[in-house]
């Protein structure tokens, strides 16, 4: 069986070859998302090292936060776009788990991200879900979650107003864009608790600025934030 199980592999391998979703290059057998070339050159920040860094500075006298990190640099036309770009519009929600699992075991590294106890990641609106069939966000988080302590708390944060895309809009237009649209459920769950917020890219960061304000009018809450990617502009 085992033999009989392989050879089925290496034919669906030949019919339908798996395909490194930062390059396009073939897989291996036992390679998966991304090729090693691909694994080896992601442009990390290793930021999660460092309770100040360029991230946490984003939003120094924005919200009050443990610390912030992001786990690879954004930069137009690379690696990391094009991963992005098949997470949130291609329909590879393997590329969110995937990278989540790696995001997830750097930050089992530093003590700043040990003691988390609720994973969080950013809404979108119901609408928006369904059209696009998952949130890009709750991929990521829920591949943070496999490699850490913290338990995925995906229906506590909530966004009750539909926005316009932030693409194009410039930083008071991003915050404007998203200051009040999210609510909380069930919000005694997060008292003394540790958050991580999750999300996919940061730029201005006024999307996770407008979730961490709402955050933190719940008692005893200590909130960190973590995205895959940091845009410079």
């Amino acid at each position: 069986m085992p033999l009989f199980s392989t050879w089925i592999e290496d034919l669906l391998g030949l019919l339908f070859p798996k395909q490194c979703q930062a390059c396009g290059s073939p897989l291996g057998r036992h390679e998966e998302v991304i090729c090693p070339s691909c694994l080896y050159h992601l442009p990390r920040t290793h930021f999660h090292l460092h309770k100040e860094n360029p991230v946490k500075e984003l939003f120094h006298g924005r919200i009050l936060l443990n610390t912030a990190t992001s786990f690879l640099f954004f930069n137009k036309g690379g690696r990391v776009q094009h991963l992005i770009h098949q997470l949130k519009y291609k329909g590879k929600k393997d590329v969110g788990i995937y990278l989540g699992k790696l995001l997830g075991k750097e930050l089992n590294e530093s003590p700043l991200y040990q003691d988390v106890d609720l994973i969080i990641p950013v809404p979108l609106h119901p609408a928006k879900e369904k059209k696009r069939g998952y949130n890009q966000s709750l991929m990521i988080a829920r591949g943070i979650s496999e490699e850490m302590t913290g338990r995925l708390a995906q229906d506590i944060l909530f966004r009750k107003i539909q926005s316009s895309t932030q693409t194009k809009k410039s930083r008071y237009e991003r915050w404007q864009n998203v200051k009040d649209i999210f609510d909380l459920r069930n919000a005694t769950q997060l008292e003394g608790k540790h958050v991580l917020l999750v999300d996919d890219v940061i730029t201005t960061g006024a999307t996770l600025e407008a979730c961490g304000n709402l955050l933190n009018t719940i008692k005893g809450v200590k909130i960190s934030v973590s995205s895959l990617a940091y845009s410079q502009g």
